[in-house]
This record gives structure tokens, C-alpha cells and sequence, in this order.
């Protein structure tokens, strides 16, 4: 049977359905309320508070001075949506906005912290922009990359703020990837691809061009931090250059070699690194395994860190913005029951003072545990992972939702997410599996999963599933799988190879057809194509295993109850092929649930079009798993 829902005509009774038959069992729109306040920035000399705050439909940019705690409402947006905003000075901020149509359409505005002075610096511009360097120059200046000579390059411009004038300072050849500034805004790094080798490119000074430093293969990070302030053409770096895991480095860029190891591991895997302007030094860096920890490089900051850790105990936190004297900083907290909160930490005074939570209405004593897990695959690779089991069950013979997440790359992190926590509090066991392909596991571990989307991935998570089995916790017989993206795609491939051990599946604006996929990476990315060549298939030379691999042209393998959602205005997604797709299905006498969503930019609307979807999930995994 297809059940067809229009989101933007049911939402409103959706909306209104908050009640619950069942008790323990939380609204669904609980788990995704839209932030009130978010998008916390500190002005420079740390005075300012800027944020966005819910406006009816829209999140406005609001100031509030921290002596008096008066606040001043920038803007009053009807049409556009903000995507970014910052300060460029103690007084100034630039808001950049971007409407609904598949164009995007943008403006730019620079307005003084109390609401004055507001200079529009671009209208309804079709290009992209983003900023490289936000700091002023010449009290005039900001350094920004923009694809507006070019939709499939960005070249690098610097803009005046005071009348929004782009001047180009560096024109893309056509395979820069990135444009990297030093401290003080002088663009002195390129990175170029033919799709497959990045070599960094280096010059001393503007006047210069720019000379190859170092090649590398797209499978080899090596991620630029900071330029060092101390020593003249020293790079810090990311850098997994000889090893499998990342480390930090200090590159010598006249050679291209690795000058220091600040830090380096060979079982923890670097994921970020912070520089202090302020110090003129690396201070820490952030290493992954089930879950992120701090690795200090420097004491001061050790010390600072370790009052706020007292401060707030038994939580996770991450410094979201700082001011430039690291004083004052914007702290956002989180556990795996908690989304957490916002607080502003004052160094000087070692206090913290509460902004908002980010979801009121979770009551972390509601919520589940997220554990780590890990196992072995039929090939014996270690495949790591995440289980939430239902709160107040007994581990044993339970219903099961599997979560493959989307890619290609990417991988689950431990946290709160709304969407575990929902289909747990459903009484559902929530497994994540890491599988092969998945970043922060090292390089070898990464390249392992380099086409393998219709084969090995889906045997690391059809591999977790039997784990489940075997530990006696999943009930064979009610088991789903469900995913995003290219989870989506991955979940919607095991569901029909594998009849046998999922009841039903479902994709979230998943990919169906991998030369589809391909078609519409955007313009800007077209120099990356070979690099998606190489991790999901050629469509000249991969034809046979990339049409093997696409559901799409599997319709007639399908037999058990599918859920289908799409949103008709997401350019990455064809929507016409999907519901083709579905009409094949539906000839087979496959049961499809389609649900058409509509997302964008708008606050209020992406909760209601979630709160929307997940009620059809949840009635779709409740008729097919039977739970009850």
C-alpha cells in the first residue's frame, strides 16, 4: 500500500498531537525543538554578546552588553534566513542571509553592534561566499572566497566593509581547493587538486607566486592549523604524511618537511588542534576514539581548562567562540542524555554564568546511555560502534533500529542525538556501527571501505546485527534499518540482500542510483570528481559494479515494507527517480510508506517538518515490527 503524505498540508494537525497514549512515551516534536537563542559569538575585547534569537519564524541577530545586560535586536528578517554572521571589530558585525529558492539567493550586510550604521554590501547575489580571514584589515577589509566569476571556482577577494567592494586578490586557475591567510590576513597558502594528489601551495609573502611544497594523495590528511607567529615559514599541520593515524606537526614549508611532532600517538587519532593568537602557540589538540579528549600542549591553558572541567562535572564541553585576549569564552556542555547548554566562562573570575539550554524539554532522567561498542567482522576487521538501549528494559530479545550514517566518509560520534534518543524512548535498541570507510580510524582503516558500498559496509553492519543476535539483546525477528544520505543508501541495500534479517528499512533522502549521486555534485566540487571516482565508483570504467550497487535497479529484489522520504527541493536528490522508484515497488507489491518533506533555512518549519517525519517513522516501524 502507498501511503503518500503531504507534509506541508498534514503538519499542522501533526503539530498538534502532543499528547501520548502510552506513559513514558515523549511527544516526538520534544526531540527536536528548535534553539530559542543559538549561535552564541563574543565581541573582541569580550564586552559583546551577539547571538541568534526566534523571532516568530526567524532567527534574528540580537547584542546584549555584558556590564549592563542590555540587549539591542539588529535585525527584523521576513524573507531570508541568516547562514552566518560575525565580528569584525568591537563595534561592527557582518550578517550574511540567503532565501529559500534553489539559488539561494544572499545578501551581505555590515551594521554597528547598537543597530546603526547598516550597509547592505550585496543584493540577491546567485554566488557563494565564504569568509577566509574575518578579522579587519586596514580597518576596511575582510579576506573572502566567492565563486561569482566562476560558478565552479572560488577566487579569493578582499571585501570592503564600508562600501562593499570586492577586489580579487588571487584568481583561481580552476583547481584550487582552499585558500588559507596567515595571522594577520596575508593569503600565503593554496591548495590544489587534480582530484586524486592535493599539493600545498606556499608563498612568503603576496608579491610572490605561489611554489609546490608538498604533494599528497586525497586518501593522506594534511590539514593546515595555524601559521607559527615564532618561526618564519612554519606551518602547523594535521598530518597523517607516513603513519595511519593523524598527528600534529610543525611543516617546514621551504622543504616540505616535518620540522617537530608536537603530538603524536600511534592508537589516537588527531581530529583538531587550537592555536592561541593570544600565546602565539598550539595549546591543545582533541583526539577520537569512542569519544573526543583534550591532549594539553601548553600548561596555562591546562590550568584555565581544568577549572572549567570543576565547574562542570560530568559533562562534556567545548569552547564554541572566545575573545581575543582568551578571557571570555562561549561554553557549550553535552552528555549522551543531555543536549546541553550554553554558559559564558569568565577566566579572570573562574564563573560561569548560564546563556540557555539548548532543549528544555529533555529531561536527561528520561533519556538512554549511548555505550561503545566494538566487534569483529567476517573478514576480522575490529568495527567500532554505539548501542542505546531502551530505558527501564531488560537487555534481552529486544526490537532493533539500525542507524548506518551518512558518507561517503564521516562516522557516529558519541553525544546527544535526538533521533536515538527517540527511537529508544520507543523502546527500540539503537545500534551504530562505524563501518569500514568511516574517518577517525586511521588511514588504512578509511581507504578499506573505497568501494565497497554494495559489498563490505554492508557486511560490517549486517555484521553488528548478528553480534546483536549472538549477545542474545536484538530479537531476530524484529529488526529495522533506517538511514540518511548515504545511510539511506546503505540501509535500503541490506534491506533487500538480506530478507532473512531485516523485517523492514527506510531511507532519508538516501541515495537510490550512485550516477545520479554523481550528477549532482555541484559545480564548485567538479574538481573533486575523481577523488568520488576513486571512493564510490567510475560511471565510465565502474559501470557494471556501480549499476550491481544501486538500488534502484533492484526494484524487483524487494520484498519487505520500505519508508521513503524525500524533500522536492533538495537539488541533491531526484526526486522524479525516487518516485519511479517507488512505483516499481509498488508493482511488486512491496508495501511503501513516501513521505515528500519539505526543509529549508526556516527554524520553525524544519522542526515541524521533523516532528512530521518522525511520526510517520514511528507508526512505520510500529506496524511492521509489531512490537507490542
Amino acid at each position: 500500500m502507498l501511503k503518500k503524505i503531504f507534509l506541508f498540508v498534514v503538519v499542522a494537525l501533526i503539530w498538534a498531537c502532543k499528547g501520548t497514549n502510552n506513559e513514558g512515551t515523549i511527544p516526538v516534536d520534544d526531540f527536536f525543538k528548535t534553539q530559542d537563542k543559538a549561535y552564541y559569538r563574543i565581541s573582541p575585547n569580550g564586552k559583546s554578546l551577539s547571538y541568534l534569537k526566534l523571532q516568530e519564524k526567524k532567527l534574528d541577530l540580537f547584542v546584549e552588553d555584558l556590564a549592563t545586560g542590555n540587549s539591542v535586536q539588529l535585525t527584523h528578517l521576513s524573507e531570508k534566513s541568516i547562514s552566518f554572521y560575525f565580528w569584525t571589530s568591537n563595534n561592527e558585525l557582518i550578517y550574511y542571509t540567503e532565501d529559500e529558492s534553489k539559488e539561494r539567493r544572499s545578501d551581505i550586510f555590515v551594521i554597528n553592534k547598537d543597530g546603526s550604521k547598516q550597509v547592505q554590501l550585496s543584493s540577491n547575489e546567485k554566488s557563494r561566499l565564504h569568509v577566509i580571514e574575518d578579522q579587519l584589515i586596514d580597518d576596511k577589509y575582510i579576506i573572502v572566497a566567492s565563486n561569482k566569476r566562476d560558478s565552479t571556482v572560488f577566487d579569493v577577494y578582499r571585501l570592503n566593509v564600508r562600501d562593499g567592494k570586492m577586489d580579487i586578490a588571487a584568481k583561481n586557475p580552476g583547481n584550487v581547493t582552499e585558500w588559507i591567510t596567515d595571522n594577520k590576513g596575508v593569503l600565503k597558502i593554496a591548495v590544489v587538486s587534480d582530484g586524486v594528489n592535493e599539493t600545498l601551495m606556499y608563498r612568503e609573502n603576496e608579491r610572490q607566486a605561489f611554489a609546490p611544497v608538498i604533494t599528497n594523495n586525497f586518501e593522506t590528511t594534511l590539514q593546515p592549523i595555524a601559521f607559527s607567529e615564532n618561526e618564519a615559514n612554519v606551518l602547523y599541520a594535521i598530518s597523517n604524511v607516513n603513519r595511519d593515524k593523524n598527528a600534529l606537526v610543525a611543516l617546514d614549508l621551504k622543504t616540505g618537511k616535518e620540522k617537530q611532532v608536537l603530538f603524536a600517538n600511534d592508537t589516537l587519532n588527531v581530529v583538531d588542534a587550537k592555536y592561541s593568537r593570544t600565546q602565539k602557540k598550539m595549546i591543545f589538540v582533541t583526539c577520537e576514539t569512542w569519544k573526543k579528549e583534550k591532549f594539553y600542549l601548553d600548561d596555562s591553558t591546562k590550568n584555565t581548562y581544568s577549572k572549567i572541567d570543576k565547574l562542570l562535572p560530568r559533562t562534556e564541553w567545548r569552547i564554541m567562540d572566545k575573545d581575543k585576549m582568551d578571557d571570555v569564552f562561549v561554553v557549550r556542555t553535552f552528555t549522551d542524555k543531555n543536549p546541553g547548554s550554553y554558559y559564558l566562562y569568565t577566566a579572570k573570575d573562574n564563573k560561569l554564568k548560564k546563556l540557555t539550554d539548548i532543549n528544555p524539554s529533555i529531561n536527561q532522567e528520561e533519556m538512554s546511555a549511548m555505550k561503545p561498542i566494538s566487534f569483529k567482522s567476517k573478514d576480522s576487521l575490529t568495527i567500532n560502534g554505539y548501542l542505546t538501549l531502551p530505558k527501564n528494559k531488560k537487555a534481552t530479545n529486544l526490537p532493533v533500529v539500525v542507524l548506518p550514517h551518512n558518507g561517503p566518509g564521516g562516522r557516529n560520534t558519541w553525544g546527544y542525538n535526538a533521533e536515538v534518543q527517540f527511537l529508544a524512548n520507543r523502546g527500540y535498541a539503537v545500534l551504530m556501527v562505524n563501518y569500514r570507510g568511516s574517518t577517525g580510524y586511521g588511514k588504512a582503516f578509511y581507504t578499506a571501505g573505497f568501494k565497497q558500498w554494495s559489498d563490505k559496509i554492508q557486511e560490517d553492519v549486517n555484521d553488528g546485527v548478528k553480534w546483536l543476535i549472538d549477545q542474545k539483546i536484538a530479537n531476530p525477528k524484529k529488526i529495522a534499518i533506517y538511514g540518511n544520505g548515504f545511510g539511506g543508501y546503505i540501509a535500503l541495500n541490506c534491506l533487500y540482500k538480506n530478507p532473512d534479517l531485516y523485517k523492514c528499512g527506510g531511507s532519508n533522502s538516501g541515495v537510490i542510483n550512485l550516477f545520479s549521486y554523481l550528477k549532482t555534485i555541484p559545480p564548485f566540487l567538479k574538481s573533486n570528481l575523481q577523488m568520488y571516482y576513486e571512493i564510490v565508483g567510475n560511471p565510465v570504467t565502474d559501470t557494471d559494479y556501480m549499476r550491481f550497487a544501486s538500488p534502484v535497479f533492484h526494484a524487483d529484489r524487494f520484498k519487505a515494507p520500505v519508508f521513503i522520504a524525500q524533500n522536492p527541493k533538495d537539488p541533491r536528490v531526484n526526486v522524479a527517480e525516487g518516485v519511479q522508484f517507488i512505483k516499481e515497488l509498488k508493482k511488486r507489491n512491496v508495501p511503501v510508506t513516501y513521505i515528500e518533506k519539505e526543509e529549508g533555512p526556516n527554524p520553525v518549519m524544519r522542526q515541524q517538518g521533523r516532528t512530521a517525519l518522525y511520526k510517520a517513522l514511528e507508526q512505520f516501524l510500529e506496524d511492521n515490527l509489531g512490537k507490542k
